[in-house]
């Protein structure tokens, strides 16, 4: 072999050499690179599931509307003016009689802010779901008849129910109605909250039901649940009804919600559930 090939070969070994140290010196700096990298923040990803979380009850989306999410800890902000628009001012009144089991609470219907029910109990006998223990209450009459009716479900189906929310205050339900302004709009809340004063668990005669199927939210499907279907035909045995049925929107003021019953007392309770009516039709 001559001097000329001799050369040659030896700068083509001497480029091959060059080329594998640089890419191995890439590697190195590759992995490097990856190991000073800090974990992956999973912040973002739990923001994004709590929000998921929170936008599953009612969850609030044509078909599955929002939930109102309750404080996990008593709320006590002060009172502001409520805007009311003039037919809301003209056409509202704050009842008299706020105690009376048969009170009929609406948007139209207020009650005083003042008013917190003197016979509250907790619901320490049945499952229940969050830990604020103000939504964890009920009037005595209404706590009594839920035991029985969660004991009928258990016994009768083997279906297991849990209290959600019960009583709100006025001023955790002014609260409560902020937020939902706040993250879903006015138009939004309106339609799917209750202003404070307006809302039914002031009166500590309803409450919010939920089972482990729902992962213990609140959704329209409950009302497709064996659960939610036996709880719907036979609530008024116990002296409840769904407050809030279907297809009576513009009746009630408000959407469909299953989990949501109020305690009528069984007498009454039976009576409106066998006129198929709106407690405000019944009342008419």
């Amino acid at each position: 072999m001559n001097r000329k090939n001799k050369r040659k070969i030896k700068k083509i070994i001497i480029v091959a050499t060059a080329l594998i140290f640089i890419l191995f010196g890439v590697l190195l700096i590759k992995e490097k690179l990856n190991n000073d990298l800090p974990p992956k923040d999973n912040k973002e990803e739990e923001s994004v599931n709590n929000h998921n979380e929170q936008e599953e009850e009612t969850s609030i989306e044509p078909e599955n509307e929002p939930e109102e999410e309750e404080p996990e800890e008593p709320v006590q902000p002060e009172k502001p003016e409520q805007e009311q628009s003039p037919e809301e001012a003209e056409n509202s009144i704050i009842i008299e009689n706020p105690e009376k089991i048969d009170v009929l609470v609406n948007r139209r219907r207020n009650l005083p802010d003042t008013y917190i029910p003197e016979d509250l109990v907790t619901l320490s006998e049945v499952p229940t779901v969050l830990l604020n223990p103000e939504v964890n209450q009920l009037r005595n009459d209404a706590y009594e008849a839920l035991k029985e009716l969660f004991e009928a479900a258990k016994e009768e189906a083997g279906y297991v129910l849990c209290a959600r929310s019960g009583y709100r205050s006025y001023n955790t339900q002014t609260s409560l109605y902020s937020s939902y302004v706040n993250s879903y709009g006015q138009q939004a809340a309106d339609k799917y909250s209750a202003k404070p004063g307006q809302s039914e668990h002031q009166t500590g005669l309803s409450i919010d039901i939920t089972c482990e199927a729902l992962n213990y939210k609140l959704d329209t499907t409950f009302g497709e649940t064996d659960e939610g279907k036996w709880v719907s035909e036979n609530a008024h045995r116990f002296g409840y009804i769904i407050r809030y049925p279907k297809g009576k929107e513009e009746i009630t003021g408000y959407s469909y919600e299953p989990w949501h019953i109020r305690y009528l007392g069984i007498e009454l309770s039976e009576e409106v559930y066998e006129s198929g009516l709106t407690l405000e039709e019944y009342f008419q």
